[in-house]
């Protein structure tokens, strides 16, 4: 993987992103971590240029990972537009956009942006809207084990002790979760009128979901996809909240073929 990072600017200021890149050739990926920041999708990026012909591009969101935030990127709407200049700046076309978790909900803005540079746009995990019945789980209030449990299909394979960390990497944990509640904005992980933007949604729009998902459930899933006009659903079994880092073998070939399918294809009107 090599690092670059990039000075963009938007009408409301300039901000500093490191992006991450795997693989020198082949079809486009824009892939957008959630609050556990690049760690939860690198390998996976690596994976995917490694088996398909893939140039996968992880930004990471600014103050994340010991990255400054300035003061005016407060929520996923603007990091919307920051990488919509990203990809303006980087010459990309053809892009297909993953993200995780709140980087589904950045993934779901960006594509809302229209931006003639996307071909697909697939939502794994997604956060963003609010589903009546079906409540985004209040990770803020939870410790890593309790959030592992509702996070994963078999947690027993991801059990970790914070305390066992070095305090550098402990310090990037916190600084993480800041990050994350900030960008999470007033109501709980969601944006009330997300529902309407998804709704001019024109991209081909994939929303991918792990069945055993229990910080946002699968009927949540469901009701993201009927939010997006021709959106497909695809549950994923044996395989929670993190997909990429679950089941990656599983994944990676819906994301691909969903890619194949719609590159370069051009927006739906």
């Amino acid at each position: 993987m090599t690092s670059r990072t990039h000075t963009l600017t938007l009408d409301h200021g300039t901000s500093d992103v490191t992006v991450g890149l795997h693989g020198e050739q082949g079809h486009p990926f824009l892939l957008l971590h959630g609050g556990g920041g690049p760690r939860t999708v690198g390998p996976f990026a690596g994976l995917l240029a490694a088996q398909r012909p893939a140039r996968v591009f992880t930004p990471v969101h600014p103050g994340f990972d010991g990255t400054a935030r300035p003061d005016w990127l407060t929520d996923v709407g603007l990091l919307a537009q920051l990488y919509a200049r990203l990809l303006e700046t980087l010459g990309l076309r053809d892009v297909t956009v993953v993200g995780n978790s709140i980087g589904g909900w950045i993934a779901a803005e960006l594509a809302a942006l229209h931006s003639d540079r996307i071909s697909g746009v697939v939502l794994v995990n997604a956060v963003g809207i609010q589903v009546p019945g079906h409540p985004i789980a209040d990770t803020f209030s939870l410790t890593p084990v309790e959030l592992s449990r509702l996070s994963f299909h078999d947690p027993s394979k991801f059990r970790f002790d914070p305390s066992a960390l070095p305090e550098e990497q402990r310090a990037v944990m916190a600084a993480n979760r800041t990050a994350l509640q900030v960008y999470s904005g007033p109501h709980a992980m969601a944006d009330p009128t997300l529902s309407e933007r998804l709704a001019k949604i024109a991209h081909p729009t994939l929303v991918a979901w792990g069945a055993s998902d229990r910080v946002v459930d699968a009927d949540y899933g469901r009701a993201y996809a009927q939010a997006i006009p021709g959106a497909e659903f695809r549950l994923l079994d044996g395989t929670g909240h993190m997909p990429q880092t679950e089941t990656p073998e599983q994944l990676l070939p819906v994301i691909w073929d969903f890619a194949e399918v719609h590159a370069h294809g051009r927006p739906r009107h």
